[in-house]
């Protein structure tokens, strides 16, 4: 019976150690991370709420792929928007479930690591990283224009999930 105590103990241990190594930024399991930071970013949910979120395309939610630029584009990961109760809610977050992207809708995102890192740390802003090309960006600019501020706790989010980023995601 002792033993059987030990070993659980011991598994126990190996469980919670493991947990607390952080995922691969941009992983499946960091975008899922980022949905729920996403959620729990009151300036994302509320401030989007209304005609930013319900431009959708007749979806019902908009798309968010972003990823490492070294890791290139085959490790896009998905954030998926959708209106609930006039807030934008992060619905999903992981692989990409949706390829075909509306441009007036929906937005690619991607940085090199360091400077998704920088802006995660809030050393420079949305309209910054666009102007110098830290940040490459496609999707409806004018509609991000008139959300700066969340655009802005968007890029913080990032810094907010621990990621390691020493290999790219699978």
């Amino acid at each position: 019976m002792k033993r059987l105590i030990l070993g659980l103990a011991g598994l126990a241990g190996m469980a919670a150690a493991h947990a607390a190594q952080p995922v691969t930024m941009m992983s499946d399991e960091w975008a899922a991370q980022a949905c729920a930071q996403w959620n729990a970013t009151p300036a994302l949910v509320d401030e989007l709420g209304g005609s930013w979120v319900r431009n959708d395309g007749g979806k019902g939610f908009k798309l968010i792929h972003l990823y490492r630029s070294e890791c290139g584009e085959a490790t896009r990961r998905e954030l998926r928007i959708a209106a609930r109760d006039g807030k934008a809610v992060c619905v999903y977050g992981g692989r990409v479930e949706h390829t075909k992207l509306d441009s007036g809708v929906d937005y690619v995102m991607h940085a090199k690591t360091e400077h998704w890192g920088e802006m995660g740390r809030g050393q420079y802003g949305p309209m910054r990283a666009m102007m110098f090309g830290a940040l490459r960006f496609s999707g409806p600019k004018m509609e991000a224009m008139g959300v700066m501020g969340p655009f802005e706790q968007f890029l913080l989010l990032v810094g907010k999930v621990a990621g390691d980023s020493a290999s790219c995601p699978a």
